[in-house]
């Protein structure tokens, strides 16, 4: 049995700073990976997993691009630290981790065969597999991929072009507010693309308002201005409230409790109707910041946690090593 059967494969999530939806509806957008990782790990000898299961399914889209793979998927064992179904792509982070675990698995079984797909590959056959669920964009496959933060510049079809990146600042933390809300946007998408076809108002001012958020966010990244990323993830929230209705009341009362109690702006990380927040800090004060976030919120959300977290390298740069480029195919 070789080795590297056994090896795990992690995958980070990844919050949005800026910019739902501009992934597929042009528009910039930034995304950050979050050091809360999904792992698959190979199980040599155990039960393959259910009929149906993503883990069966993203085997399958191999078999019709890999020669020689068998009709059941091997084991696998998947753990994850982030909250599920929140607006941070876990379920991006595990389908991209079976693709990796599943395409080493084959590489190290032949080695006088293909060698397991590039990061651009690999990127390419996530979105093309989660399209073909969801209809949405491909912010999560590059984010999580990538690692750090990215800005993106959206596209109709296809992943986004991948415009600039940067390492995230060292003295800068992330908290992650799991609202223990569902999450509720099954018809998200199918609404947002009629509300474009149609030439919607609302959706044409979100788009405007969100992409200067971007922008602005962007700048602020670069320049270390903890302050000015606060201030455009703010109007991020807010321009994807007023315009686009993805946050709720409790949302809101949970936002407003973590501004009066520590001065920090929550911003709803995916589309929204429940999930996460997600908050920059001085990594210096993050323990007070999180102490303090706990017991203001525990006062409007008992089950409401709060989540320590950093950026994250994505997958493609490996232990440590800079992530190369993953552009979208020309």
């Amino acid at each position: 049995m070789n080795d590297q059967e056994h090896i795990p494969v992690s995958v980070p999530c990844r919050a949005c700073l800026s910019g739902e939806d501009l992934d597929w509806l042009g528009g910039r957008s930034v995304s950050l990976a979050l050091d809360l990782p999904t792992t698959v790990t190979r199980v040599p000898g155990g039960a393959p997993p259910p009929r149906g299961d993503w883990a069966e399914q993203v085997w399958d889209f191999l078999r019709a691009r890999t020669p020689g793979l068998g009709p059941r998927p091997p084991a696998v064992v998947v753990q994850s630290r982030a909250p599920a179904a929140s607006g941070l792509s876990s379920s991006t982070a595990l389908i991209v981790a079976l693709f990796r675990a599943y395409t080493d698995h084959t590489a190290a079984a032949d080695p006088a065969g293909a060698p397991p797909p590039s990061p651009g590959t690999l990127a390419q056959w996530a979105y093309e597999f989660e399209f073909a669920h969801f209809n949405g964009g491909g912010m999560d496959h590059l984010a999580v991929i990538e690692g750090d933060a990215l800005l993106l510049d959206g596209r109709p079809t296809g992943l986004p072009a991948v415009l600039e990146r940067t390492v995230f600042p060292a003295q800068w933390a992330v908290v992650v507010v799991d609202s223990a809300s569902a999450k509720d946007t099954s018809d998200h998408i199918r609404v947002v693309r009629a509300q474009l076809a149609r030439g919607d108002a609302a959706l044409a001012a979100y788009l405007k308002e969100a992409d200067q958020a971007s922008a602005d966010a962007w700048w602020a990244i670069g320049a270390r201005d903890l302050d000015g990323l606060g201030a455009a993830m703010d109007r991020a929230h807010t321009t994807m409230r007023d315009h686009q209705g993805m946050s709720t009341p409790l949302l809101e009362d949970l936002r407003e409790a973590a501004r009066a109690a520590t001065g920090l702006r929550l911003k709803l990380s995916g589309a929204g109707g429940g999930g996460a927040l997600v908050g920059i800090c001085p990594t210096a004060s993050l323990d007070d910041e999180v102490e303090a976030l706990r017991e203001a919120l525990g006062a409007v959300r008992p089950e409401a946690r709060v989540i320590p977290t950093r950026a994250s390298a994505g997958l493609a740069a490996g232990a440590g090593a800079p992530a190369p480029a993953v552009d979208a195919p020309k």
